[in-house]
């Protein structure tokens, strides 16, 4: 992924112990999302919307649990591959690329994105890492 010089590209990767079929659907259907899209126990994401198709946009609302801050995440798609990757652009123009590598029941997530430039790097990918940790948590005890 080609990244500008002001917005860093970070990376992060997991390997989940389940067929592509249920990490795709896990990954991307909206009653999975809620369940698992979420960096920190004290956070939820309460609704999920996602239109994936290239053009299609997809909205995640991001809140504290206790009410005090709420955001959404949210951008458009621009390349689907179906079981294998996925590319979209966020709404503040970060670039994000997402792959899915199956390898005989194992499916291994690599997520490149581009940094933003209000929190500092180390904050951010551990952010976006414990949202993948819980998805693989969520997708293998499900």
């Amino acid at each position: 992924m080609k990244n500008s010089e002001s917005k860093p590209t970070l990376e992060i990767s997991s390997s989940i112990q389940a067929p592509i079929k249920k990490v795709w659907d896990y990954f991307n259907l909206p009653k999975h999302v809620v369940n698992w899209n979420a960096a920190a126990d004290s956070w939820h994401c309460p609704s999920a919307d996602n239109d994936l198709k290239v053009g299609g946009k997809f909205n995640y609302t991001m809140a504290a649990k206790d009410g005090s801050f709420q955001f959404d995440f949210s951008g458009t798609y621009t390349e689907i591959e179906h079981h294998s990757s996925i590319k979209y652009v966020l709404d503040d123009d970060r670039k994000v690329e997402i792959q899915f590598r199956d390898d005989n029941g194992t499916v291994n997530i690599i997520e490149r994105f581009e940094a933003e430039n209000m929190n500092p790097l180390e904050m951010q990918q551990g952010g976006w890492q414990a949202i993948l940790d819980n998805f693989k948590q969520y997708t293998e005890n499900n």
